[in-house]
């Protein structure tokens, strides 16, 4: 499989951009200790941007999420976050396929592959994860749609949903209703609700340094 990666675009965070024949072009932020201890394998944490991140500049995807200004300034895993074509939307082969090749370039622990994104992204988080569960240690949607009758897959992975009470543009209810049907089979899924924030709750929810801590966990 051709790839190119450019050179460092932030040393700081040790962040390369990176481009792949089938799967197109992503960021991948690599934690500080990757490059010194060659033995160790780090949790992979796979981010998908919502639909206004779309395009052919992949350095839009660092707007939000946990390669964005405001968020920690460290986390303890390979952060991979792709960039959805313009006008598309989040193919769940392709990303199976990306972390498949991640699992191969880098040293990842692939008993610890969490996933989280915001609005289409929350949407595809909710389908990578009811699609393959077995392969995930963990998922945080963030205002995405689910579809409920698919509840049952994630009986047995941990699973973290953030919506906004005033969200107009995906309604609280697609979130509310998925957590409510997982619990319905045994899973043990979670919601927090911002009673004031609307579409964009996801800022608060990736400055804090809890929403790593679980996904990694």
């Amino acid at each position: 499989m051709a790839q190119h990666s450019s050179s460092n675009i932030d040393a700081r965070s040790f962040l390369r951009a990176v481009t792949t024949e089938h799967q197109g072009r992503f960021l991948v932020r690599f934690p500080d200790g990757y490059r010194s201890d060659t033995s160790r394998h780090w949790p992979l944490l796979l981010f998908l941007h919502g639909a206004g991140e779309r395009g052919r500049d992949v350095k839009l995807v660092r707007r939000h999420g946990p390669l964005s200004a405001d968020a920690p300034g460290y986390i303890p895993a390979v952060v991979i976050a792709p960039q959805c074509e313009p006008e598309a939307w989040w193919d769940a082969a392709a990303l199976e396929a990306l972390v498949d090749t991640c699992l191969e370039r880098y040293r990842v622990d692939e008993a610890r592959l969490a996933v989280t994104g915001i609005s289409m992204g929350g949407t595809a988080t909710w389908e990578l994860a009811t699609r393959s569960p077995e392969r995930w240690s963990a998922a945080a949607p963030i205002c995405g749609r689910a579809d409920p009758l698919r509840a049952a897959a994630l009986k047995d992975l941990p699973v973290w949903a953030f919506h906004g009470a005033q969200d107009a543009v995906i309604p609280l209810e697609q979130s509310r209703t998925m957590v409510e049907a997982i619990r319905s089979v045994g899973g043990t899924a979670k919601l927090t609700v911002d009673p004031n924030a609307a579409h964009e709750v996801w800022p608060a929810v990736y400055r804090d340094s809890e929403i790593y801590d679980w996904l990694l966990k």
